[in-house]
């Protein structure tokens, strides 16, 4: 079963190297990473999704929380959540295909940030399954780059990492 851990952890050189060796050491793999730093500069937000039993995902929790650099940790796949990805892609966009990525990006609510005689970079966000749908309704057009974030998530309501 696929897991959102969420991470909040000092913002020091080798934090995230250290979390990525605890998986590499253990032959865990990372679908995804996200990292950045918080509204306090002393500390990173880190979204990591990976797949596992309920038993491995809580050894990993229990291995990633004797770690010095976290600060605290949640599984959200645990509880109601929102999760987003971004998407930049490159498209050409010549002669009557121009018309049909515009439709496209209305429908699926992104936005062209960048335009060429002969292409168009949309920004799109969403969930992964709507990236994805992007991405194959764009069947007749060529798709010169792909770009995604990696996912991202954060607890509903009024619950907070840190």
């Amino acid at each position: 079963m696929r897991h959102i851990i969420s991470i909040l952890l000092e913002n020091e050189s080798g934090a995230l190297s250290r979390v990525a060796g605890l998986f590499s050491a253990r032959g865990y793999n990372i679908e995804s990473l996200t990292v950045a730093p918080t509204d306090d500069a002393s500390l990173s937000r880190m979204t990591l999704v990976t797949s596992g039993t309920d038993e491995i995902i809580e050894q990993i929790s229990k291995q990633l929380n004797k770690l010095v650099d976290v600060v605290k940790l949640v599984d959200l796949t645990e509880a109601p959540h929102i999760e987003r990805e971004l998407m930049l892609i490159k498209v050409e966009a010549v002669a009557e295909s121009r018309e049909e990525v515009k439709r496209l990006v209305d429908i699926f609510r992104g936005r062209i940030i960048d335009v060429t005689d002969t292409s168009y970079t949309v920004e799109i966000t969403g969930n992964g399954d709507k990236l994805d749908a992007f991405v194959q309704s764009l069947s007749s057009i060529s798709i010169l780059e792909v770009v995604r974030s990696g996912l991202m998530g954060i607890s509903r309501g009024e619950k907070a990492l840190g």
